[in-house]
């Protein structure tokens, strides 16, 4: 038999399916993004209480209520991010159960607001800050990546599908055309 992979990140070897986000998380990569996440975490968290806390204290009143709004969402989107790399990390481990991970993933939220070419003023904010933020937005889109590939049901995908064509006919060619292509969120 022939090895094959599937458009979702699995992989099929002589009849029997390999889930990508399995290997993935049992592989060296995986522990490389994790390292990469929480160093960035490390990094940010020295930035802000030192050079960044100095660098606020110096700007004026529009780019300081820029700086503490933008600060706040670096903040959060690396906090997301690193609970989801503990989380597959907890998992990889055997520190919690596939279910447990499953929940706690689903309090995760992966949602990437004011990306830097939406931020009104970004080139007044001090370069450390900016390149927190342009390296976060790097890290979130490799996870988000990730995280689709690792959390793919074709059994979740086949449901979507079938609802969708005995509702929409559009829809269900909208939903084919998107397996087909790449996944979008619902």
């Amino acid at each position: 038999m022939s090895n094959s992979i599937s458009a979702f990140g699995s992989y099929e070897s002589n009849g029997t399916t390999v889930s990508f986000g399995e290997h993935f998380q049992a592989s060296e990569q995986f522990d490389v993004v994790f390292r990469e996440g929480m160093a960035l975490v490390e990094q940010t968290a020295t930035y802000l209480d030192r050079e960044g806390r100095a660098e606020a204290k110096k700007l004026d009143p529009p780019a300081s209520v820029l700086y503490a709004t933008e600060s706040m969402r670096l903040t959060t989107r690396l906090l997301d991010l690193a609970s989801w790399l503990l989380i597959r990390r907890g998992l990889k481990e055997g520190e919690i159960t596939t279910e447990e991970a499953r929940r706690k993933r689903q309090r995760v939220k992966l949602k990437a607001l004011g990306r830097p070419s939406h931020i009104h003023n970004f080139e007044d904010l001090p370069d450390g800050l900016r390149g927190l933020i342009i390296s976060s937005f790097a890290l979130h889109d490799r996870i988000v990546q990730l995280d689709r590939a690792m959390t793919y049901s074709p059994d979740e995908e086949a449901a979507k599908v079938e609802a969708a064509s005995s509702l929409n006919p559009v829809a269900s060619q909208m939903s084919l055309l998107q397996q087909a292509f790449g996944r979008k969120d619902s």
